[in-house]
């Protein structure tokens, strides 16, 4: 029997490494690669219509309360880059993983962020992704 393989929410950025990221030898800064895992989590949001300004307006607030990031190739200024990010879990906390590859494919840098939803009214932790949200990352799943 096969099991059904079910659609992965996905977003993703390319671009080439700005000079302003570069430390003095021309290799990209270690802190600068979360700036990168939230532009390819921008295009993964917007997927479901979950943007910041959604955020905003729903009333959840979405802190990050753990990273992981593994370096495992320099990136360096102008190296044409593709940012991946991968919704893999949403039923109590959204884990969104990351891959970047270098412009030959391989692969640069991995991590994940994990964020949970907060009631922007009073600051209490939601101990599940609001149903909304749940509707929405399923749906788009399904189709």
């Amino acid at each position: 029997m096969t099991v059904p393989r079910l659609k992965q929410l996905t977003g993703e950025v390319a671009f080439r490494a700005p000079f302003p990221d570069a430390d003095p030898a021309g290799v990209i800064w270690h802190g600068r690669y979360f700036d990168y895992f939230d532009a390819a989590r921008c295009d993964l949001l917007a997927k479901i219509e979950y943007g910041y300004r959604a955020m905003a307006a729903s009333g959840i607030i979405w802190p990050v309360v753990e990273t992981k990031v593994r370096y495992v190739r320099p990136i360096s200024f102008d190296d044409l880059v593709r940012v991946t990010a991968t919704l893999v879990e949403w039923e109590y906390r959204l884990k969104i993983s990351y891959e970047i590859h270098d412009e030959a494919g391989r692969r640069c840098t991995s991590g994940y962020t994990v964020q949970v939803a907060v009631d922007g009214s009073t600051g209490e932790l939601c101990f599940e992704v609001p149903g909304f949200l749940r509707e929405r990352i399923n749906k788009f799943m399904e189709t």
